[in-house]
């Protein structure tokens, strides 16, 4: 049944003086006969529940209808327990429950400060929240207590954008606690990449042991140069020398001593009393020596670049033939089992001759001899990208180190 209401006629309007007034009519009529145009679907958005919240924040400022007082280190914050159980599981759980608090007037809340307790109100009443770096931690850990997932989530997000080598392993290390897992992994990459910057800052002498060799140990540390990873570990351990000292074989171990200059290996590294004094350290003396003698025949953990460096070992093809014909080829390339990718060198001198020998020199190499009594000796510098001729040889080669033949 649907009423439509008639207009009442004016009798002067009608010219009809005598008659009777006009009636309301009640029509029937079927309700699947009524078009689109005879409903509307009102809705004022979010403005109604925003006007709803500010009015019941006015309410809370007025102390009107406040039926709770939740107290925070002696602070008094008066509030409605149907806003507050509808924002949050944690009072939901309190107040909905036979529990206690749920009769009482006055509800004390222990473990969070009472600026966060007031941050976290104005959020609840407004849905706004002025986050900064003095009251991120304490505001983080409030949203956590009451299970305000998007407070929480902002407030992760919020020290994510903060990170700098200043801050980034204290961030880390609150993460953890906290089990962010994503804020974790976002401060630990950031480490890495600026470790060199992070490492002069007061948050790295708190690591601990095992954090700092996750860390020197990364293929993922991204350094200029190994003399970087060498400092911050003896930073760190004269901080606290007469804890730490024991610690420093370990430290040392990922430190890839071989591949610091000649120099600086001979004036600070051996030139530390510290390390003069421990002899549990030799061995990764002795490692380093041999290789700044040999070259690439030492090989140990220590002796493979890190990415970050711009090195990388890699395997090195010189000369060849054809399978047809036999014609010997003058091409040089290497190969970079990490990439997955050849490189062409520069081309080999004189490359009719075959059945030479090949070695390498620290990071050089050496060809010499060859078919037909040669004693040319070429030495490729990995530096330049050029062969140069040496100093030839007083004999023929009989026996070869390598012997390429095609």
């Amino acid at each position: 049944m649907v009423l439509i209401l008639g207009r009442r006629l004016n009798r002067e309007d009608s010219g009809i003086r005598d008659s009777p007034a006009v009636k309301r009519k009640v029509f029937e009529v079927d309700s699947k006969t009524l078009s689109g145009q005879d409903v509307l679907d009102f809705c004022s958005g979010s403005s109604h529940s925003e006007g709803i919240l500010q009015v019941f924040n006015e309410f809370r400022d007025s102390r009107l209808f406040t039926d709770v007082v939740i107290s925070v280190q002696g602070h008094e914050f008066p509030c409605h327990r149907a806003v507050l159980s509808a924002c949050s599981s944690y009072f939901r759980a309190m107040f909905c429950n036979d529990h206690r608090e749920s009769r009482e007037m006055l509800v004390e809340i222990n473990g969070i400060l009472a600026e966060a307790m007031d941050s976290f109100l104005t959020y609840v009443y407004t849905g706004r929240a002025k986050i900064t770096t003095e009251n991120v931690q304490f505001l983080f850990e409030t949203s956590s207590l009451f299970q305000i997932t998007t407070l929480r989530d902002a407030c992760a997000k919020f020290l994510e954008d903060q990170l700098d080598p200043c801050n980034c392993l204290g961030i880390q290390r609150f993460a953890d606690a906290h089990s962010l897992k994503q804020l974790a992994s976002r401060c630990r990459s950031y480490a890495l990449a600026n470790f060199t910057e992070v490492a002069l800052h007061e948050e790295f002498l708190d690591l601990r042991a095992e954090e700092l060799e996750e860390y020197i140990d990364s293929e993922d540390l991204s350094i200029f140069k190994e003399e970087v990873v060498f400092e911050a570990v003896m930073r760190w351990v004269y901080h606290s020398l007469e804890h730490r000292k024991p610690m420093l074989k370990a430290l040392l171990h990922h430190v890839r001593l071989p591949l610091v200059h000649p120099n600086y290996f001979v004036q600070i590294v051996e030139g530390d009393k510290l390390i003069q004094n421990a002899p549990e350290c030799y061995q990764f003396l002795h490692e380093a020596r041999r290789y700044h003698v040999l070259g690439n025949e030492m090989m140990s953990p220590r002796t493979r670049p890190r990415r970050s460096t711009g090195f990388s070992e890699v395997i090195v093809v010189v000369g060849g033939c054809e399978r047809v014909g036999g014609f010997n080829l003058p091409y040089t390339e290497c190969y970079d089992p990490v990439t997955g990718e050849w490189k062409s060198l520069a081309k080999l001198p004189e490359f009719t001759k075959s059945e030479y020998a090949v070695c390498a020199l620290r990071n050089d190499i050496l060809v010499s001899g060859g078919r037909i009594n040669s004693r040319d000796v070429w030495m490729y510098n990995s530096q330049l990208n050029l062969w140069i001729r040496v100093a030839s040889l007083n004999k023929v080669l009989i026996h070869c180190i390598l012997n390429v033949k095609c």
